[in-house]
């Protein structure tokens, strides 16, 4: 349908009654017409997504009975015409895009409405509660909006007033709602307690109220009607009522992320035979040991979610379980080898099994052989790497104690989209084989572990790969040039390798790529291909740390990093991370002058890090055009000339290191602008003058300045006269400079010129060159020595990991 334009609907006949083109791919205008239709009853055209039009504003009064716009391009401005709808019974509207914060003016008007569906709108401001006062009404849907207050009481004449205090908005509701089916309000921001009547109605099957901030107990059931009950996501505290037990038609509990307490009795759940869907994770102080060790009950459970229960073994109830499809055990206490019956269950209908952060030593073969989604990380888990069902989507056995080389049974995972087997004590080569899943595979993940040899090259046209994470292992050659095939490369990590190799610079070319970390490595050369136009479009992280590149910057690849020039405060909301539901990058950056692990990227996140190499000459200007970057470290490389000004734009900047070099001139006034910027180092350079004062100049200390040609003002103890901070003249007869002795104490020499006598010069140079002091002294007569003994001990130090 999806190439039939819906004009082509412009001629039906006046007697059409129905008209459903649910889900049919429209897109493009609605005609109106077809609203003015003089016998239409129903009209269906929710879930055409690119469709558009408009509602008419007059002259409607069709006998329109069942209406459905959910999920379409409309704009819902929805006129209060549609009041005069006189035989509307059911109207869907989900999914639209609602002009206006608060619901409709119309929806008090629908007194005649049985079905009402306004979910996901975010619509704000007060619940239309008025609409319970409908006698017919059986289905009422509005999860998936910003509404606030407290569900109404029944037990007295309830009346709601909005923030307006108009008599015209007030909400009066006198009556329980004795017909309803239907009730889901999940997604909001409603508060207080659950009221009595909500546990009282004898025909609703369905409460939908998690994701709220309800508090309160959960109360007593007084019919058994409920066949899909959601509480989780609130703040709801107290036992689970007994009252559940006889609620004999329920499929699907949720329970989870509450603040429930007490002991879980296992007659609770006897006579439930059709519960299929049962969630009572994250509740700390829910004791499920009697549940938990329970035998004959839940028969038909298909989905079992028990993360953060506390509990020690696997349900005994699972050995009876028909038809068990995902089971969630993680975050729990269980520990030694998984049970033989296990093994058993599900064999031919457990898709789903996350068994993550317990402490588990040992799985033996692993079950289901329809099994998708296996989690083992973060247990203790010893000895070769199980080889997993060979249907799997996911498999992580992360964080544990497995050792041996990685199977070439492995590659045998034909399906296999997200592979996590990194900080374990893998060994060997990497098999080469694993480069022919890069057509399926997403993320590829085998960091931390003691691999070596070469990085296969077998990466094939057609690459899928979007995170490949090879770092911290002992690999070594070149990176394949075989990499250029993936094109939605977005993470890439070989850091803290031997590998020995210049820059990749058909890396450039990816257009993905956001997270490229090379680090502690043997990479050599200068950086910056001529050839490419537009190197690295998306790049945000950039790690070239600890290697052997030398020259100037890269001026020509930092003009083009437009990921970093971005605008951070437009793009400020909801934080976004890099990754997805099924798996989370992580990276290890140095940030503040500490090595720290990003367990989740922020999308925003950038950083520069070219510090512990050769690179000379000055800092380009245009690094100042990097507007978004959060950090930047030059430090420890042999960078000359001033500190340019334009670093003032910078006002994300949250740290700032360029020790180390050989920097010269006065700190610019400019970075006084930098109010985000909460660690600075610029020691060991032949910066002087007078530091620049206000902000987050005031937090800095004596640290972010030692070791330079002179510094006056705040935080130093030396004071800024009228003449400091001007730069010594070469030429002068007097040349001064401050250094100390490793005992604390200060001298300040002075070279009075050649006319002071020759014994004293003698003196003094034996002074200087017997103690080091002054550095700069020093470093005119030895010359680039202090350098190569700097870099010295960076190797030696920087496979620390």
């Amino acid at each position: 349908m999806s190439s039939v334009p819906p004009n082509s609907f412009m001629n039906l006949s006046s007697s059409l009654t129905s008209l459903s083109l649910r889900v049919c791919g429209l897109k493009g205008g609605f005609p109106d017409n077809i609203f003015h239709l003089p016998n239409l009853q129903l009209l269906y055209v929710g879930g055409n997504y690119n469709l558009t039009g408009s509602l008419p504003t007059y002259n409607w009064s069709t006998p329109l009975k069942s209406l459905s716009l959910s999920e379409t391009g409309f704009p819902i401005n929805v006129p209060n015409l549609i009041s005069n709808l006189k035989s509307l019974k059911e109207l869907y509207l989900s999914n639209c895009n609602f002009i206006g914060s608060s619901y409709p003016t119309f929806v008090p008007n629908l007194t005649q409405i049985t079905s009402l569906d306004l979910s996901y709108n975010n619509v704000s401001g007060q619940c239309p509660w008025s609409l319970l006062n409908n006698a017919g009404l059986t289905m009422l849907y509005l999860s998936g909006n910003n509404f606030i207050g407290q569900v109404p009481d029944f037990s007295t004449n309830w009346t709601q007033v909005s923030s307006s205090n108009s008599s015209s908005n007030s909400q009066s509701v006198s009556q329980i709602p004795s017909n309803l089916v239907q009730l889901w309000l999940s997604d909001n921001l409603l508060n207080g307690t659950i009221p009595s009547w909500l546990y009282d109605i004898p025909s609703l099957q369905s409460l939908y109220l998690d994701n709220n901030q309800l508090t309160g107990h959960i109360g007593e059931f007084l019919h058994n009607s409920l066949v899909f009950l959601q509480l989780s996501n609130n703040k709801l505290h107290g036992p689970l009522p007994l009252s559940i037990s006889k609620l004999v038609s329920l499929r699907e509990l949720g329970v989870s992320f509450n603040n429930l307490s007490g002991n879980v009795e296992s007659k609770i759940f006897f006579r439930l035979k059709n519960l299929e869907y049962l969630d009572m994770s994250n509740n700390p102080l829910l004791s499920l040991s009697s549940f938990t060790f329970a035998t004959n009950i839940l028969p038909k459970i298909f989905q079992l979610q028990l993360s953060s229960s506390n509990i020690t073994e696997i349900p005994h109830f699972l050995r009876t379980a028909e038809n068990i499809g995902s089971l969630d055990f993680s975050k729990n206490q269980i520990k030694g080898n998984i049970p033989k019956w296990f093994l058993e269950v599900g064999k031919d209908s457990l898709y789903n099994l996350d068994l993550s952060y317990n402490n588990l030593t040992s799985i033996g073969h692993l079950p289901g052989k329809n099994l998708r989604y296996l989690d083992l990380r973060s247990n203790m888990l010893q000895g070769p790497l199980p080889v997993p069902p060979l249907g799997l989507y996911f498999f992580s056995t992360s964080r544990n104690n497995i050792t041996g080389q990685i199977p070439s049974l492995i590659c045998n995972l034909s399906l296999v989209k997200y592979l996590d087997l990194s900080y374990n004590h893998l060994n060997n080569v990497i098999p080469s084989c694993l480069g022919n899943l890069s057509n399926h595979l997403i993320d590829l993940d085998l960091q931390s572990n003691n691999l070596h040899g070469t990085i296969p090259t077998t990466i094939a046209k057609g690459c899928y790969l979007r995170s490949l994470k090879l770092n911290d292992n002992q690999l070594e050659g070149p990176l394949p040039q075989s990499l250029v095939h993936c094109r939605k490369l977005e993470v890439l990590d070989f850091g803290n390798n031997k590998i020995n190799s210049t820059f990749p610079h058909w890396l450039e070319t990816l257009p993905e790529l956001r997270v490229l970390i090379l680090r502690l490595n043997n990479f050599h050369g200068t950086l910056g291909n001529p050839k490419t136009k537009f190197p690295f479009p998306n790049l945000r992280i950039i790690d070239l740390s600890h290697n052997e590149f030398y020259g100037h910057l890269p001026t020509n690849l930092f003009k083009y990093l437009k990921a970093m020039m971005m605008n951070v405060s437009a793009n400020k909301g909801e934080l976004k991370y890099m990754g997805d539901d099924y798996y989370q990058d992580s990276v290890i950056v140095v940030m503040k002058g500490l090595s720290i692990e990003l367990v989740k990227i922020q999308s925003l996140f950038t950083t520069i890090d070219f510090s512990n190499n050769n690179f000379k000459g000055e800092i380009p200007k245009v690094i100042g055009e990097l507007r978004s970057l959060k950090g930047l470290n030059f430090s420890h490389n042999n960078l000359t000339g001033c500190m340019p000004q334009s670093l003032g734009n910078l006002t994300n900047l949250e740290w700032l290191d360029l020790s180390s070099n050989k920097l010269t001139g006065e700190i610019p006034i400019q970075l006084v602008d930098l109010t985000m910027l909460a660690f600075l180092n610029l020691s060991e350079n032949y910066l002087f003058g007078q530091i620049p004062q206000g902000k987050q100049f005031n937090t800095f200390t004596n640290d972010s300045y030692k070791e330079n040609r002179g510094f006056c003002g705040f935080p130093m103890t030396k004071a800024c006269g009228n003449d400091e901070g001007q730069q010594p003249s070469p030429s002068s007869t007097i040349q001064e400079d401050d250094f100390e002795f490793e005992n604390g104490f200060h001298w300040k020499v002075v070279l009075l010129g050649y006319g002071v006598g020759f014994m004293f010069g003698l003196g003094l140079g034996y002074l200087v060159f017997s103690s080091g002091k002054p550095k700069w002294l020093v470093n005119i007569v030895y010359g680039g020595r202090h350098n190569k003994v700097r870099r010295t001990k960076k190797n030696a130090h920087g496979r620390t990991r």
